[in-house]
């Protein structure tokens, strides 16, 4: 279990305003965790391969073809306000 101090940093870190019942939840359930994490690295992993994902991923895209694009017109179309064939928006 980690300090009350401790979920106070992390809450100001996070810019978050905890009640004092939310500070105790949630003191508990990051405990629980580091706890789990700790249970999880005390594994011997020294014989599993490294890998990003567990099933074969294969590329779904389609491939890059050109194609003509919108003409100025088409593109400019519902523009609420252009010039000189292009979009005029407001000075930041």
């Amino acid at each position: 279990m980690i300090s009350k101090e401790e979920v106070l940093k992390i809450a100001k870190l996070s810019k978050l305003t905890l009640s004092d019942e939310e500070i105790e939840k949630y003191s508990s359930q990051i405990g629980d965790i580091l706890n789990y994490v700790e249970l999880l690295n005390q594994l011997d992993t020294s014989n599993v391969e490294p890998t990003t994902r567990i099933i074969p991923v294969n590329n779904v895209f389609r491939e890059d073809e050109i194609k003509e694009g919108l003409s100025i017109e088409k593109v400019l179309l519902n523009a609420p306000d252009k010039k000189d064939n292009m979009f005029k928006v407001p000075k930041i």
